[in-house]
């Protein structure tokens, strides 16, 4: 694959927030999804606070360093502060991850507000599992004393269940990132669904559990998200191209 240039990646990280409004995980103008720049670990991409996620294009994400500064070309559009306390955090202790995906989707929250958390009884359940940690709820994100806090709790996991707050995943593209959120929001709402039911749930075998993480790899053939991604673009284009711009 070929190395993704600067706009390339902001076609990708505006195709990324099209979708995210687009699967009903946005939150008004809230949440956010950062970027690292392709050869500059210190640069950013990251929304235009104020727009909402299905009006964001590549031209109007905003180019940021790891303090949370706008850098050029200088965008007229500010940048949710408490968005990069989170994002920078990670950023700084994962130089192998290019995007940090959070949102705050109800069936997501709803799962972090429960005490067992993500329960092994669906496939999708299952994928997040060998990838997956939790942080603690400490308010709206503003403070810098709790980045060492994050970055503990996510380890090198890909997936992270913010307590009472939502989901974030990461990835080494946008990509990954993404197809990591599809199926961490998909065991939730899966959960949700089943637990609403009111009979007992069946757990998945945990010997089944132990060899998920190579039985994925090998379904995804490598790719990761790179192999659902193409057709996540054709599907937002027959819808509207405008992202690209």
């Amino acid at each position: 694959m070929d190395r993704p240039t600067e706009q390339s990646l902001r076609v990708d990280l505006a195709a990324c927030y099209r979708l995210v409004a687009l699967f009903g995980w946005d939150d008004l103008i809230f949440t956010h999804v950062s970027a690292r720049v392709p050869g500059d670990a210190h640069h950013f991409l990251i929304n235009p606070y104020g727009m909402l996620f299905d009006e964001i294009t590549a031209s109007s994400l905003v180019k940021i360093d790891r303090h949370g500064e706008k850098v050029a070309p200088i965008s007229p559009h500010p940048v949710n502060p408490a968005g990069f306390v989170i994002h920078s955090a990670i950023h700084d202790a994962r130089p192998d991850v290019t995007c940090v995906l959070h949102v705050h989707a109800p069936a997501g929250v709803a799962v972090s507000a429960q005490k067992e958390g993500l329960l092994p009884i669906s496939q999708q359940a299952t994928i997040a599992l060998t990838s997956l940690g939790y942080h603690d709820y400490e308010g709206i994100a503003l403070h810098d004393d709790e980045r060492p806090r994050l970055v503990r709790d996510l380890a090198q996991n890909t997936c992270l269940i913010l307590r009472n707050h939502g989901l974030l995943t990461v990835g080494g593209s946008i990509a990954d990132a993404f197809l990591a959120m599809f199926t961490l929001q998909r065991a939730c709402e899966v959960q949700l669904l089943a637990q609403s039911g009111g009979r007992e749930l069946v757990p998945v075998d945990p010997r089944i559990l132990a060899g998920v993480r190579e039985s994925a790899r090998s379904v995804t053939k490598g790719l990761g998200g790179a192999l659902a991604w193409p057709a996540l673009l054709r599907r937002l284009d027959r819808i509207d191209t405008s992202y690209r711009s």
